[in-house]
């Protein structure tokens, strides 16, 4: 399938409204916190034609194997604040992967349980990662909206709660608590740059399923007029972002199948979107064949990422090929620009047969 690229005019005077730094200091003082590397990757920026291309690696987060812990242990821990008694809950989630592990993981931490429903297409590896950390695990013949409804109709029950990392009208509190602990990867990456002289960022590449670090990453760098242009990475199999931006609202689309199942999404968090629309700059979508080859080049180089994580790269070999020249006036780029990878998720996550 051809890729897509979509070019996006934002609003150059908006500022967003950046969260506390609560989740930052929360994250600092658990048990096993350290920030996740940041891996210089010269090779890349000699292919890409740009200063420099760095990877935040985020293949081992609290020993969980993506970026999920940091919204997921946030969200649990301030709802658990808010309960009235010490009662055990159940915590109810859907997923592709990631999230589920680490809401299982970080409710089994709290003294909680968590029941997890999981949709069609997840590896076995991933969903008894699921099982392991205690879940209960109910598989759905489904896409990942099929699964958030059934985990909102599981969650009805008593002693039963909702903690979904997407929001939708009338459920954004718990969905805007996941996207504030995603903001230590931010906070981290700022700090990490600073000590490394690496001067300012020109371009933040991110893998979108939802949106909620698509949203995060807005809401950091847009904190002050300008920044670097930020650009979303999607699933051919399950891309909503430029019909979306094209339509001038938010579009549900059809998904498929697709080796990066965390991106296999088919629509955008009701929180997410309006800032799509202030803030981003592009958006790409790549195929399963260019995202295995970034999988296989990315370890060649150190960085032992997944699919989704390796979507970055990909996303970047399309945005920055050959006949190139207007996509990299668009996001402001030249032969000294420093470029972001966001790379959300390791090998071991949700592994793919074709990456390994």
């Amino acid at each position: 399938m051809t890729s897509i690229w979509y070019e996006h005019a934002r609003d150059r005077t908006w500022t967003s409204t950046p969260p506390s730094a609560d989740a930052l200091h929360f994250h600092q003082n658990l048990a096993g916190y350290s920030p996740t590397s940041l891996v210089d990757l010269p090779e890349l920026a000699d292919e890409l034609g740009v200063g420099r291309v760095v990877a935040k690696d985020e293949s081992s987060r609290f020993g969980l194997p993506a970026f999920k812990s940091l919204g997921a242990s946030w969200a649990v821990r301030r709802l658990l604040r808010e309960r009235a008694d010490d009662r055990p809950v159940t915590v109810v989630t859907a997923t592709d992967g990631n999230h589920g592990r680490a809401i299982a993981h970080w409710a089994r931490v709290f003294g909680h349980h968590a029941r997890v429903v999981v949709p069609s297409g997840v590896h076995p590896h991933a969903i008894q990662a699921i099982r392991d950390e205690g879940a209960q695990v109910m598989t759905i013949d489904g896409s990942y909206d099929d699964a958030v409804d059934t985990a909102m109709a599981v969650a009805a029950g008593p002693d039963l709660v909702l903690v979904q990392d997407t929001a939708w009208d009338g459920y954004e509190r718990i969905p805007g608590w996941i996207v504030d602990g995603y903001s230590t990867l931010f906070a981290e990456m700022d700090e990490q740059l600073e000590l490394a002289g690496a001067g300012t960022v020109d371009l933040v590449v991110v893998p979108v399923g939802v949106g909620s670090l698509l949203q995060a990453a807005i809401t950091h760098y847009r904190r002050h007029a300008g920044g670097p242009a930020i650009m979303a990475v999607e699933s051919d199999a399950a891309a909503f972002v430029a019909p979306s931006l094209a339509a001038g609202e938010p579009v549900t689309v059809a998904t498929g199948a697709t080796i990066m199942a965390g991106l296999n999404c088919g629509t955008p968090s009701s929180l997410a979107w309006p800032m799509m629309v202030r803030g981003l700059d592009a958006a790409v979508t790549v195929d399963d064949d260019i995202v295995v080859a970034a999988v296989r080049d990315l370890a060649a180089l150190g960085v032992a990422a997944g699919p989704c994580g390796a979507a970055g790269l990909a996303a970047l070999r399309i945005a920055l090929g050959e006949n190139t020249v207007h996509r990299r006036r668009h996001l402001g780029l030249n032969s000294d620009s420093l470029v972001v990878l966001i790379v959300t998720e390791g090998a071991e996550a949700n592994p793919s047969p074709g990456t390994h």
